[in-house]
Formats: C-alpha cells, sequence, structure tokens
C-alpha cells in the first residue's frame, strides 16, 4: 500500500519468526569492521523493532477501549486488562506492562518526532522513555513543541548521550513552563516508598526512595556511623559498618516509652522437617525472598527458638512432588488457616511473569459462577493481576496436574493460553 509516495508494509507474525530463524541460524562476519558494522545495525533492529511494539500497543489499546465502550463498560473500567495482557505478550510483569503501555500512549498520542526516531532505529527506547519521562508534566502544546525541537533531527538525537538527552529536555522543559519543577517535585513526594528485592547469595536488596534532603540526610548519617567506627579501629569495611548501622536503627526499637512494646515483625520460612531435623540438605523457602540454603534455614529457626519467638506449623505436602496437601472449606471468604496455607503454597502472584507479593487470595473460578472456596480453587494474586482477570473475556481454571502441584491455565480475551505451576515445597522425609 503506497501513502503519500511512502510504501507502508504489513508486517506478521510470519515474517518474524522467519526473521528470528534467519537470525538464530546466522554467524557473523570474520573480520572486525563487519563486526561492528553489524553490531550497530542489529542494535537500530532492536530500536526499531521496540517503536513497531510501541506502535502496535497503543492500536490493541485504542482497540480494546472501543470494545469496552461500545459494550457500555464504566469509564473507569475500559483500560482493565490492557496492561495485563501487554505483559503476558512481553513475557514481562503487569507492572512493566503498564510502563509499557504508558510509554506507547506517550508516544503515538503527544510525541510523534520522539516514536519516528525511535521507529527509524535512531534512538533506544530507554531515550524515549527519558524524553517522555522529563516532558510529563507539561501540556500537550509545550510537549508537542519538545518533541519537534528535540526528536524532528532524528540523526542529530542520535548523537546525544542519554545524560544530555535528559539535560537538553530538562531545560527545555523549565524554559516552556517555570512552574513544571513545582509539580515534578509535588508528584515525585508522593512516590516515595521502600522495596525490596533477592540478590544473589541469600541476600538481598532494600531500596527507599526518598525526597533528595531526607535521602541525603539518611545517607549523611550513616557515612557519618562508618567514619566514627573506623575511627575508632573497626576492622569491617565503610560498606559494611553502613550497612550494620541500617540495620541496627531499624529494627532496633527506640522509644521513650519503655512500656511500649517493639511492632512484632513475622517471616514465614517453609522447610521440610528433613531439613530441619534431620540435617537435610534442601533448600528452604522465605516468602517474600525466595530460596534459602538449607543451613541458614536451621540457623534461623535456632536462633528464634533460642529466643523464644519461633512458632512451628505443620504444613502436608506430597512426598514425591513437593505439593501441598488440599483442604476444603465451604465458606465465601477464605479462612484464616486456608488463606495462610494457599499464601504458603503461593509465596508470589501466580501470574506468569509477575513476581509481585501476593495481595489477594483469589477464587480461580470465581465464587458468583459457583466456584467453591477450597484449596484448589483459590490461588495468590497481586492486587493488580486480581483486578485485570475480572475484566470481560478472561478465563481462569484449575486443571489437574499428574505431579501433583497446582495448576492454573489462563486465557486472556484474544484467546492465547498460559499455565502457570506452583512452586514446589521442600520435600518431607520419606519414612
Amino acid at each position: 500500500m503506497s501513502e503519500q509516495g511512502v510504501v507502508v508494509d504489513t508486517v506478521t507474525t510470519a515474517d518474524v519468526e522467519r526473521w528470528i530463524r534467519s537470525l538464530a541460524a546466522a554467524t557473523g562476519p570474520d573480520h572486525q569492521s563487519g563486526r561492528i558494522d553489524l553490531l550497530r545495525v542489529l542494535e537500530r533492529l532492536t530500536c526499531a523493532a521496540a517503536g513497531l511494539q510501541a506502535q502496535i500497543t497503543s492500536d490493541f489499546a485504542a482497540d480494546h477501549r472501543r470494545t469496552s465502550t461500545d459494550a457500555g463498560a464504566p469509564r473507569e473500567r475500559r483500560d482493565r486488562g490492557i496492561a495485563s495482557q501487554i505483559a503476558l505478550a512481553r513475557r514481562e510483569s503487569p507492572h512493566r506492562g503498564g510502563i509499557h503501555l504508558g510509554l506507547a500512549t506517550t508516544l503515538t498520542s503527544e510525541l510523534p518526532h520522539t516514536l519516528a526516531a525511535l521507529r527509524a532505529g535512531s534512538i533506544t527506547e530507554w531515550r524515549a522513555t527519558q524524553i517522555a519521562r522529563e516532558t510529563a508534566c507539561l501540556s500537550t502544546e509545550d510537549r508537542a513543541d519538545i518533541d519537534r525541537k528535540l526528536a524532528a533531527d532524528p540523526e542529530q538525537l542520535e548523537k546525544m548521550s542519554d545524560k544530555d538527552t535528559v539535560a537538553t529536555a530538562r531545560q527545555m522543559a523549565y524554559e516552556a513552563d517555570k512552574e513544571v519543577w513545582v509539580r515534578r517535585k509535588a508528584r515525585a513526594h508522593t512516590e516515595r516508598r521502600v522495596s525490596i528485592r533477592p540478590a544473589p547469595d541469600t541476600m538481598a536488596y532494600v531500596t527507599a526512595l526518598l525526597p533528595m534532603a531526607e535521602g541525603v540526610a539518611c545517607h549523611a548519617a550513616l557515612t557519618a556511623a562508618s567514619a566514627s567506627a573506623t575511627a575508632a579501629g573497626d576492622q569491617r569495611t565503610r560498606g559494611q559498618i553502613m550497612a550494620d548501622t541500617l540495620v541496627t536503627r531499624v529494627i532496633t526499637p527506640h522509644t521513650d516509652n519503655a512500656a511500649e512494646p517493639p511492632v512484632p515483625v513475622r517471616v514465614h520460612l517453609t522447610v521440610s522437617d528433613r531439613t530441619l531435623f534431620a540435617g537435610g540438605h534442601e533448600a528452604a523457602h522465605v516468602r517474600g525472598y525466595g530460596p534459602i540454603p538449607a543451613g541458614m534455614a536451621r540457623e534461623l529457626v535456632h536462633a528464634a527458638a533460642r529466643a523464644g519467638i519461633a512458632e512451628l506449623r505443620r504444613v502436608y505436602a506430597r512426598p514425591d512432588t513437593g505439593a501441598v496437601v488440599a483442604m476444603d472449606c465451604n465458606t465465601r471468604l477464605f479462612p484464616a488457616s486456608l488463606a495462610e496455607l494457599i499464601r504458603l503454597r503461593d509465596p508470589v502472584c501466580r501470574t506468569p511473569w509477575c513476581d509481585a507479593p501476593v495481595r489477594h487470595i483469589d477464587h480461580i473460578q470465581p465464587a458468583a459462577d459457583g466456584g467453591p472456596t477450597t484449596f484448589e480453587n483459590g490461588q495468590g494474586l497481586c492486587e493488580a493481576c486480581n483486578y485485570a482477570k475480572q475484566a470481560p473475556g478472561w478465563k481462569t481454571e484449575p486443571l489437574h496436574s499428574p505431579n501433583g502441584r497446582h495448576h492454573v491455565r489462563i486465557t486472556t480475551p484474544t484467546g492465547h493460553i498460559h499455565h502457570n505451576l506452583a512452586p514446589p515445597a521442600p520435600r518431607p522425609a520419606v519414612a
């Protein structure tokens, strides 16, 4: 098809599959300059693919909204399930799906020159994200003006580094609207939070996003504590002292009221009886973190027992597969004991590629459709995934698994099917 002298081709799934097979079977040039040239053009191909993904994402969302509107869906529910379907297609979490959706909508509706540079392979998806982020607080008119000035010349934009791009876009945004910094600060302040994610070798990253003044003050306090300890002869490294000081100051209760008890913190550790009592070596599982070595699990349990704060609860699992044994209940809401068992089986959200913490214990087959409140029909989901599956066209159902592990099949409104198996629990000892 031709539009104003430009040939527009429709790319199909079969086309892309053919390209993938070609790339998978290909080898690179046998000389150095050719290898660098190929690396460069492959990078452009990656960027152009990201641009097409953004366009397709925007088209999919627009079509979904039109269909929902025609079906009479309330305005606040017309976007429900869009980000989740995008995330499943891209094998990422629903949170990332929402980011991709937001960027695609912004590029196609407000930043056409930036989108054109991305689709031409001149800039990366991250560079496009930076431009969208730095202009987010501006009016549509100001944003379009900056997009034209900054990205209308893809060759010039391609020569800029990420740092230069951010600085230029930020300066342009300030010149366009001096109040933009007030709005940016107000918005950023509402996004303060603390998060955790696993790190290698049984470590964890605990990250705090704070207002600049508080963040600098916290780091300065830890730096001062490190300097003081080092001056006193402490042999730990600067980083070790800062980390230990942070843990001590957060966990140790500080209160003027000696009678006020500290706030209790519960950590759920799932470990097999063989590992705990017979010196077994199977890994244990800490909710919110993941697997830990058997020796560390025993140390944690024994330390808690010595402190009188350990609470042991028995969870039954199949010896051959580690599948948690089912429990039945006839109530509409999941009782605390059954919900706790499901949380032990489902340490994170059951949606594929979503590792968010479990917030809701959900009926796989909805209770409104006669779904029972049982162990087999229950699953742990994050809040976003639970709401997404309530959108029209979504279907989830529990399936029988030969190895006893809980199995859920998800069918999206477009007919795509995804499967999820619950992770196995540590296996009990076999008599």
